[in-house]
């Protein structure tokens, strides 16, 4: 069935688009919900008009990221959190944080949605996170995560070296293993065989 989108539909087209879809899918989840309509000679007119008018608002929009995206990308995002002793965090750094401090810093309002992170943070260190700030707009920020004390990467590597000699010099030795499988079987039965 040919459609045209009267709103965006996350993988399924934008306002204004003219598409073929499944009849299923039109019938059942497109015009019921009033997100597209059969396309005839009257709609699709609606919806090229749509379309320019749309086009106009979100070149504005995108100016308007672009001078955002050149303020973000200048200096990195500093992220403080509790850090224990080996560098990972109490906690983690996730979209909603970040999102959070890009909208403190000047970048509008910015939904934990647009911040492009797979994972949580969990240690502490340089990230390089993308941003969607429009539809065709996006910028990559480096965030960088601090401990509370100022604890950066590059101190904790700093460290690292000296931490697995004390450790090694700490560890207890560990008692002789059997040499074998045979060995331990034997040994085993001898602990049977006396009681």
């Amino acid at each position: 069935m040919r459609v045209v989108f009267l709103d965006d539909v996350e993988n399924a087209g934008r306002a204004g688009e003219i598409k073929e879809v499944k009849d299923g899918y039109a019938r059942n989840y497109l015009l019921p919900r009033k997100l597209a309509a059969a396309a005839n000679a009257a709609t699709v007119q609606q919806a090229e008009a749509k379309a320019r008018a749309l086009a106009k608002v979100q070149d504005k929009l995108d100016e308007e990221a672009r001078a955002v995206a050149d303020k973000l990308s200048g200096s990195p995002l500093v992220m403080v959190a509790r850090v224990g002793s080996e560098g990972r965090l109490f906690g983690s750094v996730t979209s909603a944080d970040i999102a959070e401090e890009l909208s403190k810093r000047g970048a509008g309002t910015v939904e934990h949605r647009q911040v492009a992170l797979a994972q949580p943070i969990k240690e502490i260190g340089r990230y390089d996170i993308d941003v969607s700030l429009t539809r065709n707009v996006k910028v990559s920020v480096a965030v960088e995560v601090q401990g509370e004390g100022g604890e950066t990467a590059a101190s904790l590597a700093a460290e690292a070296p000296a931490a697995p000699v004390a450790e090694a010099a700490s560890a207890p030795v560990a008692e002789a293993e059997p040499e074998s499988e045979d060995e331990a079987e034997s040994d085993e039965e001898d602990d049977t065989d006396s009681n």
